[in-house]
């Protein structure tokens, strides 16, 4: 009864971990890795070909975005999950395998070029056509017998629709454990969804620690900031501009937007029209449409069960064509556009950003956490002119943040989801956390609230019939892993060492916030447009 940490172990995303017990082989998670890769994962000790099952929390990349790859090494075993996320999965996953293919292709053509070999996408569209019939989805509470010695419950985590934490029981020989998989914990008081739920018995506790080092503050008024913000914009004959993640963020979004229209937040501009542009966000938001009632907060379920739809009001535009999306930036008329990506890094975000950018009647609101580096940041941080499509745009508009929108649990949710446990269990493993603060975490859990933690590196191997660590690994940085052997040598050499520099430059600044910072993150950007080519 062994579990192996395989993702997301001291880093944030690419959440996996491998259960071999009662003669089974299982993953609970198979995400992707996103943004900077800090540690190497160690391999899995089998190959895809024979895993049984794929325990799924929820539907995000860095907790599904693989399940495509390993579908097309071998895997067919079943993926289990709640019903909505299986839904969006089926969206979500179409998706990843476009860019990987749209990626890969761009990266062709330039190789094609330069006479070097081609690559192969990390997976495509058949490959999840293929991994989506393997789907076997439960509702929230349904406690699901799906092997001998194997048993499984989803408890509604909060996080996003049909999120959830796992409830693991496992008999082998004379033993039987539980084991629980936080997911995803989520923040309280979102719009739409319920409050995470609280279990109350576990052997072994796997609990991600996201924002185990910080509190987001007393619960803001969203629905009056956003009205606030379009009412002036709209007043100045302006544009409210929003970057929002796809899937779950834009669905917030048009519930506080329901909210402002029924209740007469913005005066003076009648039936003003909020447009979402993103073929993901529609889909995902036909998705949220469904009526998934048991996904939803008490609110949000006596309006369903009144006939009224939760996310959608008058002057609501839904873009889907490229056409579309050309054309409202071709309508005159003051209006509030929600387009992805969140952190600005790609998609039709950028187009409306280069439209509206340079007009100080036009306001651009943040509504999510901007990674260190990202186009997003910049604009926080204060740049006074960026690059888009290859042009210098000057910022002229009013650039807001609406703090206090996380999807992730604060430490204090995280503290009070585990100290919802009638007994303490044997151990908690901290997982999806960044290095620092999984070490912060797991000192604060110990020494404040008496739980025994532990915060494992990737390759580590635990004995949850017996309690002890077979194996307890260091974390190896992927950078150095990465490494070559010997140094390039002349002016490559050069431009190597110099970007290895650049690197600690970058990480030596990680959370400043000033307008020094993004101006030299857009010449960084400018040179590599000059040079990428």
């Amino acid at each position: 009864m062994k579990l192996m940490f395989i993702g997301a172990a001291h880093e944030v995303t690419g959440s996996c971990h491998y259960l071999d017990a009662a003669g089974l082989k299982i993953l609970v998670d198979c995400g992707m890795e996103q943004g900077i890769d800090r540690f190497q994962n160690a391999n899995l000790p089998v190959s895809y070909a024979e895993i049984d099952y794929v325990l799924l929390t929820h539907a995000h990349i860095d907790h599904a975005g693989m399940l495509p790859f390993i579908y097309a090494r071998g895997f067919r075993g079943q993926v289990i999950s709640t019903v909505a996320t299986a839904d969006l999965c089926g969206i979500m996953l179409k998706d990843s395998a476009h860019i990987q293919e749209a990626e890969t292709e761009w990266k062709n053509r330039k190789a094609r070029r330069a006479g070097l070999p081609e690559e192969e996408p990390l997976y495509g569209i058949n490959d999840v056509t293929g991994v989506l019939k393997l789907f076997r989805s439960y509702a929230y509470d349904e406690k699901a017998e799906l092997d001998d010695g194997l048993t499984i419950r989803f408890i509604d985590v909060g996080h996003l629709l049909g999120s959830a934490s796992i409830e693991i029981w496992i008999t082998e020989e004379e033993f039987t454990r539980k084991i629980v998989f936080s997911g995803d914990i989520g923040n309280r008081n979102k719009p739409l969804i319920r409050d995470p739920q609280y279990i109350k018995e576990a052997d072994y506790v796997v609990m991600e620690c996201t924002y185990g080092d910080r509190l987001h503050g007393a619960i803001p008024d969203h629905v009056s900031a956003l009205s606030s913000i379009v009412q002036k914009t709209l007043d100045r004959g302006g544009n409210v501009v929003i970057p929002a993640f796809a899937v779950g963020r834009t669905q917030e979004l048009l519930y506080i937007f329901r909210r402002m229209k029924t209740e007469n937040r913005v005066t003076g501009h009648d039936g003003f029209e909020v447009y979402v542009d993103s073929p993901l966000a529609v889909e995902a938001t036909q998705v949220f449409k469904d009526n998934l009632v048991d996904c939803y907060d008490r609110e949000t379920k006596e309006l369903v069960l009144s006939g009224i739809n939760p996310i959608s009001f008058p002057g609501l535009k839904l873009s889907v064509t490229s056409e579309d999306s050309r054309n409202i930036n071709f309508n005159p008329k003051p209006k509030v556009i929600i387009s992805a990506a969140g952190m600005c890094d790609a998609g039709r975000i950028r187009h409306h950003l280069k439209h509206n950018l340079w007009r100080p009647e036009c306001t651009v609101v943040f509504t999510g956490y901007q990674s260190v580096g990202t186009f997003g940041r910049s604009l926080i941080d204060g740049a006074g002119e960026v690059r888009l499509f290859g042009e210098t745009i000057q910022v002229e508009a009013h650039i807001e943040s609406m703090d206090g929108m996380s999807s992730h649990a604060d430490m204090e949710g995280l503290i009070g989801w585990l100290n919802a446990f009638e007994e303490k269990p044997r151990e908690v493993f901290l997982v999806h956390g960044d290095n620092l603060v999984c070490d912060s975490f797991e000192q604060l859990l110990e020494k404040e609230y008496g739980f025994k933690v532990s915060a494992p590196f990737s390759g580590s191997i635990y004995d949850l019939s017996r309690g002890k660590w077979l194996e307890k690994t260091e974390g190896i940085e992927a950078a150095r892993a990465l490494e070559p052997q010997k140094k390039p040598a002349g002016v490559y050499g050069r431009l190597f060492a110099a970007g290895e520099r650049l690197l600690q430059v970058i990480r030596h600044n990680e959370g400043g916030a000033n307008k020094d910072l993004a101006k030299f993150a857009d010449q960084i950007n400018s040179l590599c447009d000059k040079w990428d080519r």
